[in-house]
């Protein structure tokens, strides 16, 4: 399966040798769940030596080698042999418009991809090509040692100059490109989980997607990701979901005087579906300038470029 080059580091040494060896721009990952942050990109040698003082006390971290491309998620459903996969999508993991600031557990997301075709003749193909690469070599592998998966395999891509490769593998949906790739998904998710549980994937042809387009865009409270600001009113979820093709996907919102407010960094996700991106950039945009949060803020640039056509 392949993947880039990682070193384990022990100690501050270790670190600043594993950056001497792999160059910059340097990748640090903490060796452990941290919510979608425990990574920094940086060519900042401080920055990530600094990122990785941060994690050391608790255990190793691992130091990377960089790779540079678009990144893809993709779904598989696997039932312990067999796998069937969805649909890509991509998320946009910086804080702020253009790829700027810090990572996040992600500001936004969108699916299908139509500028796979340019690259692998369709999206068909690029999802034919790491079902056979990635997605059942690791089944395959992880059955022959005696731990079948069965479950949600979501593989985290990065499509470079040297072909695809993985960045991260996650045992669950992803947020947010779950909330892109589901609204287009034609057959009932239930029967397909339950065909996975169950030992029944073989018996399900490929999941069928409609020709929509979704588009995502996360509402953040003011101080995300480092100390989100709580406990603020949020204001016109309703006229926000009056728009057609919208919903509303709730993820830090509780009830309080008979209202809703901010309860973390990442609120909740205004999800727009539409025949085109443009349509759907347009009908979540609209929804999300309807919903009011002190300090609230979110990123004004998903799926644009693939609704310019570039």
């Amino acid at each position: 399966v392949p993947t880039g080059r990682a070193v384990r580091a022990s100690s501050r040494a270790e670190v600043e040798a594993a950056f001497d060896e792999l160059g910059a721009p340097h990748v640090v990952k903490a060796d452990g769940l941290a919510a979608g942050k425990g990574v920094i990109v940086t060519s900042d040698r401080e920055a990530a030596l600094a990122h990785a003082d941060a994690y050391l006390p608790s255990g190793p971290v691992l130091v990377e080698e960089f790779l540079d491309g678009p990144e893809v998620s993709l779904f598989f459903l696997s039932d312990g042999d067999h796998v069937l996969p969805l649909s890509p999508a991509q998320d946009y993991k910086r804080l702020r418009d253009g790829d700027e600031g810090p990572n996040t557990g992600g500001m936004g997301a969108y699916s299908p991809l139509p500028w796979l075709d340019g690259r692998f003749g369709s999206e068909q193909e690029f999802v034919e090509l790491v079902t056979g690469e990635i997605a059942e070599p690791v089944i395959r592998q992880l059955d022959a040692e005696g731990a079948p998966f069965i479950g949600l395999l979501y593989a985290g891509l990065i499509l470079t100059d040297a072909g695809v490769k993985v960045i991260e593998f996650n045992a669950r949906f992803g947020d947010p490109e779950t909330q892109v790739v589901l609204p287009r998904l034609v057959d009932p998710l239930s029967e397909l989980l339950l065909a996975a549980a169950s030992g029944h994937l073989e018996d399900h042809t490929r999941p069928a997607f409609a020709d929509d387009v979704a588009v995502t865009v996360v509402l953040a409270s003011e101080g995300y990701p480092a100390v989100p600001v709580t406990g603020r009113p949020l204001t016109g979820l309703r006229e926000a979901e009056a728009v057609e093709g919208v919903h509303l996907a709730h993820a830090a919102t509780a009830e309080s005087d008979g209202g809703l407010v901010a309860t973390g960094g990442r609120v909740l996700n205004v999800v727009g579906v539409g025949t085109t991106f443009v349509e759907a950039r347009d009908r979540v945009y609209r929804a999300i300038g309807e919903i009011g949060l002190e300090g609230g803020r979110h990123r004004t640039d998903i799926a644009l470029r693939v609704a310019e056509g570039l």
